[in-house]
């Protein structure tokens, strides 16, 4: 594959810093093993009143993924810019992150993840479980 152009002339300051964390926060849940080999998803709005969002290319790894190699998408699913890469959009992964974007303006990030504890806890017949805890006769000091 080409080497991709930077996405940082050719969008506002605004942008490019949430391109440069969400690509970051990619990098770090790739770290620290929270990923699903593509099947996970994370997303970001873009500043204005557009209701743009940011996702990482479909097949793309999280570790490879750049503040240039995002493609920004509206809320009805059109791609608004999508960099020279061979990578498309995931339509599973936009549509669960555009209902919440869009139900939510103030989610301006929106994480995906299966980890084990996560899975393990998905197949089990009873869910999560909440636990009760009761604090009478607690020392507060």
């Amino acid at each position: 594959m080409k080497p991709m152009r930077s996405m940082r002339e050719r969008v506002s300051e605004a942008e490019w810093d949430v391109r440069v964390n969400l690509a970051a926060c990619y990098r770090l849940v790739a770290k620290y093993g929270m990923t699903d080999l593509i099947y996970n998803h994370i997303t970001a709005r873009v500043p204005g009143p557009e209701h743009h969002i940011l996702i990482s290319g479909y097949g793309m790894l999280y570790e490879e993924v750049t503040a240039s190699s995002l493609i920004k998408v509206d809320l009805a699913g059109n791609i608004v810019e999508k960099p020279d890469h061979g990578y498309s959009v995931n339509a599973a992964g936009y549509i669960i992150h555009s209902a919440v974007h869009e139900a939510r303006e103030d989610a301006h990030c929106v994480v995906h993840t299966h980890t084990p504890a996560g899975i393990s806890v998905s197949a089990m017949e009873e869910g999560l479980l909440t636990i009760k805890r009761t604090l009478e006769g607690a020392n507060p000091a």
